[in-house]
């Protein structure tokens, strides 16, 4: 008789795989059982322990590849910063996150990010400077200006070394896009505020490699909450 998969049997799959993740029994690397053994073990149906896997899949969990061979089956992998920034990426797809909260957060993420880039003996920041070089070239139309500078802010905290704020900003980026997309068609002057954009970027690239925290953190604030203004958009911070 075929299985009708509920809830609570895929949940009993994924709360065993989080179990055996938390308690050391499962790593980065491991295989899980095939589906007929976790099914057999666990008194579920394997189409309940399908929908379990595709979830750990989603998340960045696990990567699953058919076959019989030694890369076949489900093995864990370490990927939080592709798991967390998709979850991410599907609640502002599914709820739309309001603009104002994700603008608040934008500013606590880069300020801690420029502030510990700044207070590191010797920052990486080889990316965002070859992300600045491109923006420096003549000629860029509004598009690739936008796209080299989504690519800056987000080299910024990726070289910050937190995982977790990395993703969590690759996962705000679409709303972060929409809002800077939106505002750059209500700039009278384009031109000039690109020049000011650029400027900013080395201001604090240079305050960052000065060991500079405070202006490094007051600098990349101005920097986004100027954008707000040139583009029309309310400020939320001085709403407060």
């Amino acid at each position: 008789m075929a299985e009708t998969a509920t809830p609570r049997a895929w949940r009993v799959v994924l709360e065993k795989i989080e179990s055996d993740l938390l308690e050391g029994r499962l790593g980065p690397g491991d295989r899980l059982q095939p589906e007929r053994e976790l099914a057999a073990t666990l008194g579920v149906g394997r189409s309940s322990v399908r929908e379990a896997l595709r979830v750990l899949e989603v998340m960045g969990l696990i990567r699953t590849a058919t076959g019989s061979g030694p890369t076949s089956g489900a093995i864990i992998v370490a990927t939080p910063h592709g798991g967390l920034a998709q979850l991410l990426r599907l609640q502002v797809a599914a709820q739309g996150f309001p603009v104002p909260d994700v603008y608040e957060t934008r500013l606590l993420l880069e300020e801690w990010a420029v502030s510990h880039l700044a207070a590191a003996d010797a920052p990486a920041l080889a990316d965002a400077r070859a992300t600045l070089a491109a923006m420096d070239a003549e000629g860029l139309s509004v598009e690739d200006f936008l796209a080299l500078d989504a690519q800056f802010h987000l080299r910024l905290t990726d070289a910050a070394g937190n995982i977790v704020v990395a993703a969590t900003m690759a996962g705000l980026r679409p709303t972060i896009d929409g809002y800077v997309r939106t505002g750059a068609a209500n700039i009278p002057d384009w031109d000039g505020t690109a020049r000011r954009l650029r400027h900013e970027h080395h201001e604090v690239i240079d305050a960052i490699e000065a060991g500079d925290v405070e202006r490094a953190r007051e600098l990349v604030r101005e920097h986004i909450s100027g954008y707000y203004r040139d583009a029309g958009l309310a400020d939320p911070a001085a709403q407060n």
